[in-house]
């Protein structure tokens, strides 16, 4: 997720259930400042994803770097079962 001009202490990533939610709020700029252009504003936001069961949520890790936010969502590991069954 990018998330330019937020810094990592501005992310809050939280989890409820089965519902991952990611937000920040940015730091008011200096009113008395002007620009001329500005891309990005760091306003504050919140996004909402439902996981599937198949995530592994004791694993779930995420890092910041340089405005891109990567979340890690790792899978259960699948249980197979095989097993020679007898003819009788």
């Amino acid at each position: 997720m990018a998330v330019p001009g937020f810094n990592k202490d501005d992310l809050k990533i939280s989890l409820d259930s089965n519902v991952l939610t990611i937000s920040a709020e940015g730091k008011k700029d200096d009113e008395k400042v002007q620009y001329l252009r500005r891309e990005f504003a760091c306003g504050k936001f919140s996004r909402s994803f439902t996981l599937p069961k198949s995530i592994d949520m004791e694993k779930i890790s995420a890092d910041f770097d340089k405005g891109i936010l990567r979340v890690n969502l790792p899978k259960k590991e699948e249980l197979t079962i095989s097993k020679q069954i007898k003819i009788q």
